[in-house]
């Protein structure tokens, strides 16, 4: 039985947006709900009445209202929503411009700089205004090679406001990873700034724009940001000007935007998948959809009002970029870094939280891990007072990681795993202010997620684990992919397992409370004598050693089974033993199971990880196979990949 870690007092209930939310519904939709879970059967059930409520709670800012909420939410995919709206993704963003503080950024070394809803709403006026000028008109593609700084929300919001399509990727990318993303959908503009920081280094961006435009013809203007420095040279950057003198030269009104009327399926973003095993798909997602999904997310899962200030730790190439931006829709302040997190301390994020105020900080369960193995307290050390929740994903947090959150962050907040995907944008399951936190869970599946655990006969099963399906439609579903005329692309990243439901490829268990457990993605899921494994569960009691720093986990096809392989990554100073791979054996044998335990535990110097810091077992798991990964420009360190090979382990019983 998982352990309670925290609930909230009927009085905290009651201030929710949650509840408010259901006592909306009662009254709108003549119902007498007084649980989530009430709440949420109704919103799985009655789809369309379900969304047309939230449509009107989030007050969605339309120049015309829909005609019908959804054809058929059971089309998957092809399900039609919001017909007949007309709406800007921008417009939403930016209905407050007063002087209340909308963003705060904090780079490295530097002072944090603050900037009011007034003068950001003006910035992207001059922007929007200098887009127009430069010829960008709806449909076209406008991206960013940008720091997670005020420019960057800048520039999106601008572009969508005029009806351009927005995608980005951070810095760090190199030039084969940004092409292949920016070069499939041919943008006109491209915004970046000169460089980044990171572990007190500059490091110049310019060199690789350059780079990268030699290969993608289609880019008109490259609009650079000064950062690491005041006046960059961009003379050897083509069609390059300056930031400032791209807005001086537009010719418009002051402070106005014309925010254009679009369908609520126009295209807004365009997303990438990881790109491990080939070319990233490109998702495009629709104006209508984003704004409605993460205002739900934002204003009732998260409890997110004009007095917090919310964080999340991401970077420009990160889907929570994008769901951290749509926070400015409820007036809350925005709270932006660029850098290292460990930089120039382990501590550097908490100090930020107590300077900044930060009542909501978002970020990854490897850095609560990091954080955990780096022996920091913020507790101790820090004035948390204002913070209230604190949000993790990006991969399952263990249940050890939930209880360093409570022991060493703070005790009494709500702790949000939160799970979903960069496909829609936002989660499937999350967090809930209503309701109890249990250690190893997340809290409850998401309003209007028809979520399930399919067994292997394709059905839903309770308090066993499955396959993370989603059996109706939901407005944040990608339109279409790039370059996919027949969408054979995309029916076969979703719908080629179970027809007409969406299969996500996590492996979860859903309990008899609606909490969530995550066990890792399905396609890495281990298969020891038929028995399906999370990868997770042994991550879980790994994260238990000192000794130990990272650790990647992988089945190994054997005399026509799978073993299960555990490599680590050894902390500075310790040395993997007999007798430590006795104790992960035991620890594992006693909190999961006998068919958990690896039969080989194989030390290695680095685990590879994505771009967006997720580890890539499939990857590892190809190379002890001897079969090629296809896009190592996918992985922040692709390097680390060599050592798996040829490991004369592997050959041994």
């Amino acid at each position: 039985m998982a352990k309670m870690l925290w609930k909230p007092s009927n009085e905290q209930i009651k201030r929710t947006n949650m509840y408010r939310f259901m006592q909306h519904v009662n009254a709108t939709c003549g119902k007498s709900f007084n649980s989530y879970d009430a709440l949420y059967r109704w919103s799985v059930e009655e789809i369309a009445d379900f969304w047309a409520a939230i449509w009107e709670f989030t007050g969605v800012i339309s120049s015309k209202p829909f005609d019908r909420v959804v054809d058929d939410p059971y089309k998957m995919p092809g399900a039609q929503w919001f017909a007949g709206a007309r709406l800007n993704f921008a417009e939403n963003l930016l209905r407050y411009r007063d002087q209340r503080t909308a963003l705060i950024f904090k780079g490295e070394n530097q002072p944090a700089l603050h900037i009011c809803y007034a003068d950001l709403f003006r910035e992207v006026a001059g922007l929007a205004a200098a887009l127009r000028a430069a010829g960008v008109t709806r449909g076209d593609r406008v991206v960013g090679f940008m720091p997670n700084m005020p420019q960057a929300i800048m520039a999106m919001l601008a572009a969508v406001s005029i009806g351009a399509t927005w995608s980005s990727c951070s810095p760090d990318f190199g030039v084969k990873g940004v092409l292949d993303r920016f070069g499939q959908i041919k943008p006109k503009v491209l915004f970046t700034a000169n460089g980044y920081a990171f572990k007190g280094k500059r490091i110049d961006s310019l060199a690789r724009i350059s780079a990268i435009l030699k290969q993608i013809d289609s880019v008109e203007k490259v609009v650079v940001v000064p950062y690491t420095e005041d006046k960059p040279d961009i003379a050897k950057v083509p069609h390059a000007v300056h930031y400032a003198d791209f807005i001086a030269g537009a010719d418009a009104a002051p402070g106005e935007i014309e925010f254009e009327q679009l369908p609520f399926d126009h295209p807004l973003y365009i997303m990438y998948s990881s790109g491990t095993t080939g070319l990233p798909k490109c998702m495009v997602q629709s104006a209508g959809g984003i704004l409605l999904h993460q205002l739900k997310e934002l204003l009732l899962h998260t409890d997110l009002t004009r007095d917090d200030t919310i964080f999340y730790f991401t970077t420009c190439g990160w889907m929570m970029w994008n769901w951290l931006v749509c926070s400015l829709a409820t007036g809350a302040t925005l709270v932006l870094f660029d850098g290292n997190p460990f930089y120039p301390d382990p501590g550097a994020l908490w100090q930020l939280a107590q300077d900044a105020r930060i009542s909501v900080f978002g970020t990854s369960a490897g850095y609560l891990a990091a954080l955990q193995n780096a022996g920091v307290k913020p507790a101790a050390m820090f004035d948390l007072k204002p913070l209230r929740a604190l949000l993790s994903t990006g991969s399952p947090l263990s249940r050890e990681g939930f209880d360093f959150v409570y022991r060493e962050i703070k005790s009494d907040l709500q702790l949000a795993s939160i799970s979903g995907g960069t496909d829609l944008n936002g989660c499937f399951a999350l967090g809930n202010p209503m309701l109890p936190v249990y250690a190893g869970e997340l809290q409850c599946r998401g309003l209007g997620m028809k979520v399930d655990a399919f067994g292997p006969d394709g059905r839903p099963v309770l308090n066993q684990k499955g396959e993370l399906v989603c059996s109706a439609a939901f407005p944040s579903m990608p339109i279409y992919f790039w370059d996919d005329p027949d969408k054979k692309k995309y029916h076969r990243a979703y719908f080629d397992v179970y027809p007409g439901v969406w299969r996500h490829g996590d492996f979860i268990e859903i309990n008899d409370r609606g909490g969530v457990v995550i066990y890792g993605r399905s396609d890495a899921t281990l298969n020891p004598g038929g028995v399906r494994i999370g990868t997770a569960e042994i991550y879980r009691q790994v994260e238990q050693f000192e000794e130990i720093e990272d650790s990647v986990v992988v089945g190994q096809d054997w005399k026509n089974d799978v073993r299960v392989i555990l490599f680590v990554q050894m902390a500075a100073g310790r040395m993997l033993t007999d007798d430590l791979k006795k104790r992960i054996r035991a620890l594992i044998r006693a909190n999961a199971s006998p068919r958990h335990i690896p039969a080989k535990i194989i030390a290695i110097p680095a685990v590879p990880y994505t771009l967006n810091m997720k580890k890539v077992e499939i990857a590892v798991k190809k190379v002890i196979q001897g079969e090629p990964v296809l896009n190592k420009d996918a992985l922040s360190n692709p390097e680390a990949l060599d050592h798996y090979a040829d490991l004369p382990a592997l050959q041994e019983e």
